[in-house]
């Protein structure tokens, strides 16, 4: 079978919410990475079969928001372009929609990767604020529209930000009724994970972020945002450099005040950012020179109970491994999304317990996951958690270490909203 492979990659900065990209449009952030990607790698536009984008956000003015990044980023108006949406593991669906069409001899070449301006996803209004707004659209006297209007402003004017719902109502799943964290607090509980326990594992997140910024500043394009154009942003503005284990035990439980143990402290940062990615058969990366950063050797989505969502790459990493014929121990570095401390720490015990593994069947793939080779530079914790760009960023981290450290073989995962995992298998 055709190897498929990563010629290149690029990323902007990650940046919280309402920051340095507070001005900047996920279309806007999607074509900053592109243009770079485009400028920094020898490769004809004309060779390109079609550009693949991840969004969960996608903006109300930039439908297919996939065709318009490529527009605006010069890809020739006779490329295709396409947007997925698989939650957080939209930027990995994109990558892994390339390898199916490579594998299935659609094409050649592919731009992919993820957008996301979480700072930007648009407000909600209330449904009966939508059914008094139509009602003053067909009134026909002032004496109705004042009518309508009177109660307008005390009763309706009060939209909710959606990101306000991911925070407290919400990525409320509408099956279980929980929300992400939430689904994070039955993890903690389930596989008995203390509050201590996640609180060390999001100060190692910020201490390897710091550590490693000089290092993920070669995966990162400097972006000078508009409207002002003064500033320059060159690194993750998330990894706190003076974060220490009393500030983040000072903070209060989120989505359980009362028992839980998941904070804002040990859960992953809201985020604005962009990854892209150009991928193609190996063939065709040695027909037109071009230097290979890595493969992609196998991908597996699983799915698990919506309630339990965050144990998602427990499932899905067994399953690639299998597809790959491969073992846990054959895995030299891991990247596992860190949506939230619980969530990750849940996984590694679910992997290294014998049970775990008799219930689904995974014997001879699952282990234990050494530590020092997982989320080596931080992870979203620190980094940020741009939900549809997070995937395409571990594909990019991920082969930048192996090459970094002369490493043959790694694995990038995460879970995703609604109760599913994700796992793809990347060679050097």
């Amino acid at each position: 079978m055709e190897k498929i492979v990563v010629v290149n990659g690029i990323r902007t900065p990650f940046c919280k919410m309402g920051t340095d990209f507070n001005n900047l449009s996920a279309q806007e952030l999607g074509r900053i990475a592109l243009r770079e990607l485009i400028e920094r790698t020898p490769f004809e536009l004309s060779e390109l079969d079609e550009v693949i984008i991840g969004c969960v956000g996608q903006p109300a003015d930039a439908a297919n928001l996939a065709r318009v990044v490529a527009l605006l980023a010069g890809i020739p108006n006779e490329i295709p372009a396409f947007t997925v949406h698989r939650n957080c593991a939209s930027g990995i669906e994109a990558a892994v929609q390339a390898a199916i069409k490579i594998r299935a001899n659609e094409g050649t070449c592919y731009y992919v990767g993820g957008t996301e301006s979480m700072s930007n996803i648009p407000f909600y209004l209330k449904k009966s604020l939508q059914d008094q707004l139509a009602l003053l659209q067909r009134a026909k006297t002032m004496g109705q529209r004042l009518k309508i209007m009177v109660p307008f402003f005390k009763r309706y004017l009060n939209p909710m930000a959606s990101l306000e719902i991911g925070l407290k109502l919400g990525l409320t799943d509408p099956v279980c009724g929980l929300n992400m964290g939430q689904t994070a607090e039955v993890l903690a509980k389930e596989f008995g994970i203390t509050r201590e326990e996640q609180d060390d594992f999001a100060l190692l997140s910020h201490q390897r972020a710091i550590e490693g910024r000089e290092v993920l500043k070669e995966e990162i394009v400097p972006v000078i945002p508009a409207p002002k154009f003064k500033k320059g942003v060159e690194f993750d503005n998330g990894p706190r450099e003076g974060q220490s284990m009393e500030a983040l035990q000072k903070l209060r439980p989120f989505f359980d005040r009362r028992s839980g143990s998941v904070t804002a402290g040990n859960s992953s940062q809201i985020t604005d950012g962009a990854a892209m990615l150009l991928i193609m058969t190996e063939s065709k990366a040695r027909d037109l020179n071009l230097e290979i950063l890595g493969t992609i050797k196998e991908f597996a989505f699983s799915g698990v109970e919506p309630n339990r969502m965050g144990i998602g790459p427990a499932h899905a990493i067994p399953k690639v491994l299998k597809k790959a014929n491969m073992k846990l121990s054959d895995i030299e570095a891991v990247e596992i999304n860190e949506a939230f401390a619980a969530q990750v720490l849940a996984c590694l015990r679910a992997l290294e317990s014998d049970q775990f593994t008799k219930d689904f069947g995974c014997e001879g793939y699952t282990g234990v996951i050494d530590p020092s080779i997982l989320n080596v530079n931080g992870g979203a914790i620190a980094l940020g958690h741009p939900v549809g760009t997070t995937g395409a960023r571990l594909i990019l981290t991920m082969l930048k270490h192996l090459e970094r450290k002369n490493l043959n073989t790694g694995l990038v995962s995460l879970c995703i909203g609604g109760g599913q995992g994700a796992a793809v298998i990347l060679e050097r």
